[in-house]
């Protein structure tokens, strides 16, 4: 995911979110996916394409 990309993006947060802004973000795009600590959006992000957000899918499931 590019940083142009990232220009529009609508970030969202996990609907099992509690009332707290203590959770994570993410914006998706056809080309990856980005990750953000919602406390401090403007500290940066994770970055992943296509394959690398599939692999983080599965490693955080298990």
């Amino acid at each position: 995911m590019t940083v142009s990309e990232l220009a529009g993006a609508a970030w969202r947060k996990s609907s099992r979110s509690g009332a707290g802004n203590d959770c994570v973000e993410i914006a998706l795009a056809h080309t990856g996916a980005s990750v953000r600590d919602s406390k401090n959006p403007e500290a940066g992000m994770l970055r992943f394409d296509t394959a690398g957000w599939a692999t983080f899918l599965v490693a955080t499931k298990r």
